[in-house]
Protein backbone atom coordinates (compact mmCIF):
# COMPACT_ATOMS: atom_id res chain seq x y z
CA UNK A 1 0.00 0.00 0.00
CA UNK A 2 1.27 3.19 -0.78
CA UNK A 3 -0.18 6.58 0.10
CA UNK A 4 0.83 10.48 -0.96
CA UNK A 5 0.32 13.45 1.10
CA UNK A 6 1.32 16.92 0.42
CA UNK A 7 2.73 17.13 3.61
CA UNK A 8 4.71 14.22 5.49
CA UNK A 9 3.07 11.60 7.14
CA UNK A 10 4.14 9.35 9.26
CA UNK A 11 2.89 5.50 7.75
CA UNK A 12 1.86 2.42 10.08
CA UNK A 13 4.30 0.75 11.38
CA UNK A 14 4.14 -2.57 8.61
CA UNK A 15 6.26 -3.56 6.26
CA UNK A 16 3.82 -2.91 2.82
CA UNK A 17 3.08 0.19 4.01
CA UNK A 18 5.11 3.07 2.03
CA UNK A 19 3.96 6.90 2.80
CA UNK A 20 5.17 9.18 0.24
CA UNK A 21 5.23 13.32 0.38
CA UNK A 22 4.26 14.92 -2.80
CA UNK A 23 1.67 16.41 -5.42
CA UNK A 24 0.52 13.39 -7.51
CA UNK A 25 0.60 16.11 -10.75
CA UNK A 26 4.18 16.15 -10.08
CA UNK A 27 5.25 13.17 -13.03
CA UNK A 28 8.01 12.09 -10.48
CA UNK A 29 5.41 11.58 -7.57
CA UNK A 30 3.89 9.28 -10.08
CA UNK A 31 6.77 6.99 -10.84
CA UNK A 32 7.64 6.98 -7.35
CA UNK A 33 3.82 5.59 -6.69
CA UNK A 34 4.14 3.23 -9.62
CA UNK A 35 8.17 1.76 -8.64
CA UNK A 36 6.93 1.80 -4.96
CA UNK A 37 3.71 -0.83 -5.93
CA UNK A 38 5.25 -2.61 -9.15
CA UNK A 39 2.87 -1.66 -11.73
CA UNK A 40 -0.61 -0.33 -11.60
CA UNK A 41 -3.06 -0.43 -8.58
CA UNK A 42 -5.43 -3.05 -7.80
CA UNK A 43 -7.26 -0.34 -5.89
CA UNK A 44 -6.82 3.47 -5.60
CA UNK A 45 -8.64 5.57 -2.79
CA UNK A 46 -8.18 9.41 -2.87
CA UNK A 47 -9.48 11.61 -0.36
CA UNK A 48 -7.97 14.42 -1.83
CA UNK A 49 -9.24 18.02 -1.36
CA UNK A 50 -8.41 20.92 -2.00
CA UNK A 51 -7.59 23.74 0.25
CA UNK A 52 -10.79 25.96 1.19
CA UNK A 53 -10.66 29.62 1.08
CA UNK A 54 -14.14 30.67 2.03
CA UNK A 55 -14.84 32.20 -1.59
CA UNK A 56 -17.08 29.46 -3.20
CA UNK A 57 -15.44 30.68 -7.02
CA UNK A 58 -12.35 29.68 -6.03
CA UNK A 59 -13.17 26.81 -4.22
CA UNK A 60 -15.30 25.54 -7.04
CA UNK A 61 -12.52 26.08 -9.44
CA UNK A 62 -9.46 23.87 -7.04
CA UNK A 63 -12.41 21.07 -7.13
CA UNK A 64 -12.68 21.14 -10.51
CA UNK A 65 -8.66 21.33 -11.25
CA UNK A 66 -8.61 18.68 -8.54
CA UNK A 67 -10.55 16.24 -10.10
CA UNK A 68 -9.51 16.83 -13.35
CA UNK A 69 -5.98 15.70 -12.52
CA UNK A 70 -7.24 12.92 -10.43
CA UNK A 71 -9.08 11.28 -13.87
CA UNK A 72 -5.73 12.12 -15.85
CA UNK A 73 -4.05 10.38 -13.17
CA UNK A 74 -6.61 6.91 -13.22
CA UNK A 75 -5.30 5.61 -16.60
CA UNK A 76 -1.44 6.06 -15.26
CA UNK A 77 -2.12 4.89 -11.60
CA UNK A 78 -5.32 1.52 -11.78
CA UNK A 79 -4.67 -1.48 -13.79
CA UNK A 80 -7.45 -2.80 -15.67
CA UNK A 81 -10.46 -4.22 -13.93
CA UNK A 82 -8.94 -2.34 -11.06
CA UNK A 83 -11.60 0.08 -8.44
CA UNK A 84 -11.51 3.50 -7.43
CA UNK A 85 -12.80 4.83 -4.60
CA UNK A 86 -12.64 8.91 -5.16
CA UNK A 87 -14.42 11.47 -2.64
CA UNK A 88 -16.13 14.28 -3.87
CA UNK A 89 -17.43 17.35 -2.44
CA UNK A 90 -20.78 18.15 -3.74
CA UNK A 91 -21.18 20.93 -6.78
CA UNK A 92 -21.21 21.30 -10.71
CA UNK A 93 -17.67 20.67 -11.32
CA UNK A 94 -18.32 17.11 -9.47
CA UNK A 95 -20.95 16.23 -11.73
CA UNK A 96 -19.13 16.76 -15.09
CA UNK A 97 -15.99 14.19 -13.73
CA UNK A 98 -18.85 11.69 -12.67
CA UNK A 99 -19.90 12.01 -16.29
CA UNK A 100 -16.16 11.68 -17.29
CA UNK A 101 -15.29 8.71 -14.88
CA UNK A 102 -18.43 6.45 -15.35
CA UNK A 103 -17.43 5.14 -18.85
CA UNK A 104 -14.43 4.11 -17.64
CA UNK A 105 -15.85 1.49 -15.57
CA UNK A 106 -18.00 -1.67 -15.50
CA UNK A 107 -20.01 -0.70 -12.76
CA UNK A 108 -20.21 2.59 -11.02
CA UNK A 109 -22.26 5.45 -8.23
CA UNK A 110 -21.71 8.20 -6.42
CA UNK A 111 -22.82 7.10 -2.59
CA UNK A 112 -22.98 9.27 0.39
CA UNK A 113 -21.86 7.15 3.50
CA UNK A 114 -24.68 7.13 6.62
CA UNK A 115 -21.54 7.76 8.85
CA UNK A 116 -21.60 11.07 6.93
CA UNK A 117 -21.46 13.88 9.39
CA UNK A 118 -24.61 15.81 8.88
CA UNK A 119 -24.83 18.78 6.72
CA UNK A 120 -21.16 17.68 4.98
CA UNK A 121 -21.38 17.85 0.77
CA UNK A 122 -19.37 14.88 0.94
CA UNK A 123 -19.91 11.57 -1.30
CA UNK A 124 -18.08 8.80 -3.02
CA UNK A 125 -17.96 7.77 -6.69
CA UNK A 126 -17.18 4.13 -6.45
CA UNK A 127 -15.76 2.59 -9.43
CA UNK A 128 -15.58 -1.11 -10.37
CA UNK A 129 -13.99 -2.83 -13.14
CA UNK A 130 -11.71 -0.53 -14.53
CA UNK A 131 -11.64 -0.24 -18.62
CA UNK A 132 -8.53 0.98 -20.38
CA UNK A 133 -10.32 4.21 -21.81
CA UNK A 134 -9.34 7.45 -21.47
CA UNK A 135 -10.61 9.60 -18.20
Amino acid sequence: MVGVDLVAIEPLDLANVIALQGDLAQPNVIEAVLEALGGPADVLLCDAAPKLTGVRATDRAREESLLQSIGELVPKLLKPGGTLLLKLMDGPEVDAAVRRLRPCFEKAKTVRPEASRKGTSERYLVGWGYRTVSA
